[in-house]
């Protein structure tokens, strides 16, 4: 290919139909606002916002959108009305039950929404006419984990030993099918996304390591962790958005690119909750951790890395942030609010320092 550093394209994006789900979550409200700033024509599809406070309220989301639609995609007609009044170009699906432990809590629920609501949408998108290209996200957590030391591969087995992780590595399968039975047919290029852990500034979400301690310390409260020595992908959370728009712009020019895709840190950039957890409490002087001994709570993968190699040779993107300065940055995204900053104000600062930054060399 021939740009080896993609980056999201305002000459692309302005005026596009985009259909986004879950845009009132951490991950969609930042990729909402991104498409905003790429002059795209935003839809949005999600239940509201699940915490309190959430990005997408304190950062005026609402107010760049085309169209904001509080809808269950497990409602299966309510969402196939709204795909068919929006009329969307591309197809952005964020909308999930995105947590590893709520998912013991509410199995059922859990494949509901991942499984069947991908689903909807994609017979939405089938039965509806007009839309070009599909970016379904899944996760790092998609793949049968043996604990081995290799970095995943999109041609490794998918699993899920946990509901959250199996359900996602059903909605590739589900992707899979539509893809091959129906949607190439049609001249609809559909993609996965399976990206690692994400960091960044405006996340709320419970069992969510840098916001629980960020929430800990300033309360002046030690931070617990169960599994310090868990390994993950961590990235900014702009990373993998980055990708999931660059995705879109590949497909939309070439069709037969259509597949799975791993998006994260090169694997020797993976890292342990205590690495993370240690540069994180450098920006907080008197921050305690408590480190468990890692049998405490249900099951969760131990060692986990994603090969990135077929993102970075056949669609150009490669991460442009490592991870010292992602996590440094987050923390003081949070410390900034704190003190009173406006929230629309630090993600517009991130997402202009992020465009700026030239991508990681791999040579």
């Amino acid at each position: 290919m021939e740009n080896l550093a993609m980056i999201p394209c305002v000459d692309f994006w302005r005026g596009k139909r985009v259909l986004l789900t879950g845009h009132t979550g951490f991950k969609g409200a930042w990729l909402a606002l991104w498409l905003q700033r790429l002059g795209a024509h935003v839809t949005g599809v999600s239940l509201p916002a699940a915490t309190t406070p959430a990005l997408y309220n304190l950062a005026g989301v609402e107010q760049g959108m085309a169209e904001s639609h509080l809808c269950d995609i497990r409602d299966a007609q309510a969402l196939a009305d709204v795909v068919r009044g929006a009329r969307p170009e591309i197809v952005l699906h964020l909308a999930a039950q995105a947590l590893v432990r709520p998912g013991y809590v509410a199995p059922v629920d859990t494949f509901a929404t991942n499984v069947m609501g991908s689903v909807h949408l994609l017979e939405a998108v089938r039965t509806s006419g007009g839309v070009r290209v599909v970016v379904v996200v899944t996760t790092d957590k998609v793949y049968r984990n043996r604990e081995w030391a290799y970095p995943y591969r999109e041609e490794d087995a998918l699993g899920g030993h946990d509901p959250y992780s199996a359900s996602k590595a059903a909605a590739e399968l589900v992707v899979a099918s539509y893809r091959q039975a129906f949607l190439s047919d049609l001249g609809i290029a559909v993609a996965t996304a399976r990206a690692g852990n994400v960091i960044g500034g405006g996340d709320w979400a419970a069992d969510r390591l840098l916001p629980d301690a960020v929430r800990a310390w300033e309360a002046g409260q030690p931070l617990m962790i169960r599994r310090p020595r868990a390994t993950r992908p961590w990235q900014h959370v702009l990373e993998p958005l980055a990708a999931y728009l660059c995705l879109a712009q590949v497909l939309w020019r070439d069709g037969a690119l259509a597949g799975a895709y791993n998006f994260g840190p090169s694997p020797q950039d993976a890292a342990s909750v205590r690495a993370v957890v240690e540069i994180a409490r450098s920006t907080y002087p008197s921050a305690a951790v408590s480190y468990g001994d890692e049998t405490s709570g249900p099951h969760e993968a131990g060692l986990l890395a994603l090969e990135t190699a077929l993102a970075r040779e056949c669609l150009g993107i490669v991460p442009r942030w490592q991870l010292k300065a992602s996590i440094l940055r987050t923390m003081c995204w949070y410390k900034a609010l704190s003190t009173g900053a406006c929230a629309r104000a630090l993600c517009d600062a991130d997402l202009e320092a992020f465009m700026a930054t030239d991508a990681i060399s791999y040579s």
